[in-house]
């Protein structure tokens, strides 16, 4: 058997077997692809060694089975695609999107404000986790005071009463590394649909004429 090939980074190292027998290029291919997402390589070694080769099988046996080899490829490729997605679909800086906001802005979110919000959480993959919508009661909290997240805090402000705006959240401004088990993971990207409903107890005037400005993030 010839030396194996490393490919290092993430959490952990991953060895993969340059096995003889037309084996040849597949450590290669796994390294190219590996280099383009962050993944833990311990974890997807032993997901490898748990899917591929049963407790009697050695890399020495499965020479003799060219198609497991195939078989070790698609399932590298398929979890760093998974994983290059869930990173093409973060953010590391607050995003605000303006969806909906009326033609004039007679009262606006300032720091300290009490404020009515309508919203609509979501993972990237779009698992809706919490909703004020389905319940018909806006959250109600003092703007810029910890009261709520950080990407909240921010994104609300300078918000019209009676717009709507998209807001993508990293984690840093979210629930952070540690997530809101059981329904946010650690170091999730937050998306919120929200609505400011009031502040201070003003709704907004009937005399504003809404404005669809489709600003999509």
């Amino acid at each position: 058997m010839s030396s194996a090939s490393a490919v290092s980074g993430g959490a952990g190292v991953l060895l993969l077997e340059d096995w003889s027998g037309g084996c040849q290029g597949v450590g290669s291919a796994v390294e190219d692809l590996a280099a383009s997402v962050e993944i833990n390589k311990y974890a997807f070694r032993r997901t490898v060694q748990k899917k591929i080769l049963s407790p009697e099988q050695t890399p020495a046996a499965s020479m003799a089975k060219p198609q497991l080899l195939l078989r070790v490829l698609v399932v590298a490729a398929a979890m760093l695609l998974v994983a290059s997605a869930k990173k093409a679909a973060d953010v590391s800086e607050l995003q605000i999107g303006v969806k909906f906001k009326p033609e004039s802005c007679s009262i606006s979110a300032h720091k300290g404000d009490r404020v009515k919000v309508h919203y609509r959480g979501k993972l990237t993959d779009g698992t809706v986790f919490d909703s004020s919508y389905e319940r018909g009661d806006p959250i109600e909290f003092e703007l810029g005071t910890g009261q709520v997240i950080k990407g909240w805090d921010q994104g609300i402000l300078g918000m019209c009463v009676g717009e709507k705006r998209k807001l993508k959240i990293p984690s840093k401004l979210g629930y952070g590394e540690s997530g809101s088990p059981p329904t946010i993971p650690g170091g999730a990207t937050l998306i919120f649909d929200t609505e400011l409903v009031s502040v201070n107890g003003k709704p907004s005037s009937k005399s504003d004429e809404d404005n669809d400005v489709g600003s999509e993030l």
